[in-house]
C-alpha cells in the first residue's frame, strides 16, 4: 500500500474504507482496490473460492457477467475490541455474459477491518440461483 493510500485510510471510517474499496472494485480497478486491504487478506468469494488479490474476483466476475454493479444499501457497522466487522448489504444488477440484464440480485459482503485496513472479506450473493433459474431448473 502506498503512503498515500495510508493516510488516506488513516483519516476514514471503517465503513467508509469498506465503501471506498467496494467502488475500487466495481469501476473494476482491482489494484486500486487492494490499497485498501492489508496484504495477505483473504477474499472467500461465492461457492466457496478463495482469493488473495482484489484480481481473483474480477477474473471470476468477468467469466459471469459482462458488467457488474453494487447498489450499496446500507452498512451496518459492527465494533470489537480491536476490529471492526462492516456488512454491505444491496443488490446487484448489470448484465449477464449473454447480454441479459438484471437487476435486484441480493448480496452481502462481510469485512473485517482493523486499523484502517480490510482483513478479511466474505461474499455471498443470489446469482447461482438466478443462473439456475434461467437454466429451467427451480432453485
Amino acid at each position: 500500500m502506498s503512503v498515500a493510500a495510508k493516510a488516506e485510510c488513516k483519516g476514514m471510517s471503517d465503513a467508509e474504507v469498506v465503501e471506498a474499496y467496494l467502488t475500487a472494485s466495481m469501476i473494476p480497478d482491482p489494484d486500486a482496490a487492494s490499497a485498501y486491504m492489508k496484504s495477505g487478506t483473504i477474499i472467500t468469494f461465492t461457492g466457496g473460492r478463495e482469493f488473495d488479490h482484489p484480481r481473483g474476483p474480477t477474473a471470476f466476475n468477468a467469466r459471469r457477467y459482462r458488467w457488474v454493479k453494487k447498489k450499496m444499501d446500507r452498512f451496518d457497522v459492527c465494533p470489537g475490541a480491536d476490529e471492526t466487522v462492516v456488512y454491505s448489504i444491496g443488490t446487484l444488477y448489470g448484465e449477464w455474459i449473454d447480454g441479459t440484464p438484471f437487476e435486484g440480485n441480493r448480496y452481502v459482503d462481510r469485512f473485517v477491518v482493523k486499523d484502517g485496513q480490510i482483513l478479511k472479506m466474505d461474499v455471498w450473493n443470489d446469482s447461482a440461483e438466478r443462473l439456475l433459474v434461467q437454466m429451467g431448473i427451480e432453485a
